[in-house]
């Protein structure tokens, strides 16, 4: 089954909706069934610039203040937390996200794409790394194995390209998850919600693993 993730890396949803996302798949392969996922670029704020801006502050301008700030991040690092995550958006320095998603689509064309997804969530969300940053960013691919150029436009129009998709597609929040291309289930579902859209979508389309069990509507 082919599943495309639709998400951001400077989004902490996004972070909590691949890890769910990722254990579901492994039980669903556990079960006898194949998923092959494709990342997808999406940018919450195309705008942002990459100036080693404390998150916290740029938070501040757009949603009200430290105390709306403390409310939303409290919240998000809570349910971030019972998936097993942690989460220091104290330290998130805010970037603008294009290039991690050159990065990424580098790292897909050599088998690597999720693990470099995975290493940058937790850079931007647990580490305090500035992923606006180039030479961040060359840094961590070299981490995982990829070999990137980010200095010119490489993978630059592909990434557009794939922007522009999502634009086209009516995708406004993220994470979104699309199943064969019909299929979406948005936001970060529980795990047992995604696992179970899994094997739905295997039923209708007759890919059901030997173990398909009760099943969840899409």
């Amino acid at each position: 089954m082919k599943v495309e993730i639709f998400s951001d890396v400077v989004c902490p949803w996004c972070y909590i909706g691949h890890t769910r996302f990722t254990r579901a798949a492994e039980r669903y392969r556990e079960q006898g069934g194949e998923v092959e996922v494709r990342l997808r670029p999406f940018q919450l704020a195309p705008d942002a610039e990459s100036l080693g801006e404390p998150l916290s502050t740029w938070m501040e301008r757009r949603f009200g203040g430290p105390d709306k700030v403390r409310e939303l991040t409290g919240r998000v690092t809570g349910v971030a937390a019972e998936s097993g995550l942690d989460l220091h958006m104290d330290r998130a320095v805010q970037a603008n996200s294009f290039d991690a998603h050159r990065l990424i689509l580098a790292a897909t064309e050599q088998g690597r794409g999720e693990r470099m997804a995975r290493r940058l969530f937790r850079a931007y969300f647990s580490d305090g790394l500035d992923i606006g940053s180039r030479e961040t960013l060359a840094r961590l691919a070299a981490e995982e194995g990829v070999q990137v150029s980010l200095d010119g436009e490489d993978g630059a129009e592909e990434t557009r390209a794939q922007l522009d998709r999502a634009r086209e597609l009516g995708i406004s929040g993220v994470p979104l998850f699309l199943f064969e291309g019909k299929y979406a289930v948005s936001g970060a579902q529980p795990e047992d919600t995604l696992l179970a859209a899994l094997r739905e979508v295997a039923s209708l389309t007759g890919q059901a693993p030997p173990d398909q069990g009760d099943t969840r509507s899409v």
